[in-house]
């Protein structure tokens, strides 16, 4: 009885590997073993690929667009980008104090945004000036009130002694005493003048004395005098915004990225550190060392443009259009020049220190012509070839033999096979290869499995 049930087990087992394989089988074969035998014509060779979604998916499969460009006259120049150097700003202290960070490392930041503050013991004497300030202003207006008053006083009491002197003179009555007071009076005017200008002088000098400490303050705590000045209310009473003050904030004035932390938080530094750098990544510019054999070439204002390497993920056509300097500095051991180049607009891929290449079209008399990246041809034995996107059909591609012209290492130009509108197969050319060809010999067609693997077909 157990021998008749391991017997049945291994029949299950073979039968369940029976059937796999026929599942798995290719549809064609399977199609020829339940068709009655007849006799097929010989399929007639082709240079077309089946690379539906699922292959192109699996190969990892990529394409580029042909474009129009100068090859025999473009020079191309690696370098890397860098920051510009007014993309760093500094906030550093403006009094000794003890320093409260509010922002952490790479966290961005934008204008107004609070960064730090810290708490001096010079702010007190500060607030200190201008309160003094303030308070001789007063002293100063008052004095000048009670000078101009005896000035008026003074007048008036002459005034009346003359108009008596006058009534007395009128009736032949001469009072020698009453002239004499009027002359003193009249000789007090003079000091009663300068008293009030002496006042006058000190409500002046108070002034200076409350803007010259308004604008320490200022300085100090980055707000602008007018509000220092002005009136807030604390505790019900209105009282002026610096006497609000205890702990001074800086807050951002440009856009940016937390560069450097200098200070620990809660550290006690004196005036001018380093707290804390910003930098915006937007401020940046490609740095490129040309030959200079290629000074003549480059013109007074060439047209270039930055393209990225070649770095999976990145296309080829990613490039960013750029202005370029050529530099003050050159190098007469490397025998190199300078080239800064600003680009018109971002990329992910734009950040300092990412290496790219600056492409100057140099002047030339010829033509731009249909060129396709070097990275698309492969060689197959002695011949080069690529493969083109059958516009009919994009699940197709046509191998092509390359009819190529100038190469400059990245691009080529393609004499005849292709138009303005095609595209060229990218990444995955070598694995169309060798599914087009045999011993050396090319196939005469096939298509591809979910999977990626070739099956040819057969005569």
């Amino acid at each position: 009885m157990k021998f008749t049930q391991h017997r049945f087990a291994s029949l299950l087992t073979l039968l369940a590997i029976s059937g796999s394989l026929l599942i798995t089988g290719c549809t064609q074969e399977g199609d020829n073993a339940q068709a009655p035998q007849q006799e097929e014509a010989p399929a007639a060779a082709t240079n077309r690929i089946d690379i539906p979604a699922t292959v192109r998916s699996n190969l990892g499969i990529t394409f580029a667009k042909v474009e129009r460009r100068r090859v025999d006259s473009t020079i191309r120049v690696p370098g890397a980008f860098e920051l510009q150097p007014l993309a760093r700003h500094e906030y550093r202290l403006t009094l000794p104090g003890t320093v409260q960070l509010e922002v952490d490392q790479y966290q961005p930041v934008e204008p107004g945004d609070l960064l730090y503050r810290f708490r001096s013991p010079q702010w007190p004497e500060l607030q200190h000036e201008i309160i003094m300030g303030e308070q001789d202003i007063e002293s100063a207006r008052a004095d000048i009130e009670v000078a101009r008053a005896r000035i008026d006083e003074t007048e008036r009491r002459v005034a009346i002694m003359r108009d008596r002197l006058s009534s007395l003179i009128a009736a032949e009555i001469r009072n020698a005493d009453l002239e004499a007071e009027v002359a003193a009076l009249e000789a007090s005017l003079p000091r009663l003048r300068a008293e009030l200008n002496q006042a006058e002088i000190k409500h002046a000098n108070a002034e200076r004395t409350r803007e010259h400490a308004l604008h320490r303050a200022s300085a100090a705590t980055g707000i602008p005098e007018e509000r220092l000045a002005a009136e807030a209310e604390q505790h019900n009473e209105a009282i002026p915004v610096y006497r609000t003050i205890d702990w001074i904030e800086v807050r951002a004035t440009e856009p940016g990225v937390v560069e450097i932390l200098a200070l620990t938080d809660g550290s006690f530094a004196e005036a001018p550190s380093l707290v804390l750098s910003t930098i915006d990544p937007s401020k940046v510019r490609f740095r490129a060392m040309a030959l200079q054999s290629d000074l003549v070439r480059l013109g007074t204002t060439p047209e270039a443009r930055i393209v990225p390497p070649s770095t999976p993920g990145i296309p080829m056509s990613d490039s960013v259009d750029a202005s370029v300097t050529i530099g003050l500095e050159a190098h007469p051991e490397q025998r190199t020049i300078t080239l800064l180049a600003t680009p018109a607009e971002g990329r992910a891929w734009i950040r300092p220190g990412v290496s790219a290449f600056l492409e100057v079209v140099a002047e030339t008399t010829g033509g731009p012509a249909l060129a396709i990246p070097r990275a698309a041809i492969v060689k197959d034995g002695i011949t080069h070839i690529f493969f083109r996107r059958d516009p009919q059909n994009p699940n197709k591609a046509i191998r092509v033999e390359a009819d190529m012209g100038v190469d400059d290492g990245r691009w080529v130009v393609i004499n005849s096979g292709i138009s303005l509108n095609d595209e060229v197969v990218l990444e995955g050319t070598f694995e169309l290869k060798l599914a087009t060809q045999q011993s050396g010999v090319m196939q005469k067609g096939g298509h591809f499995h979910a999977d990626g693997t070739f099956h040819a077909e057969e005569d």
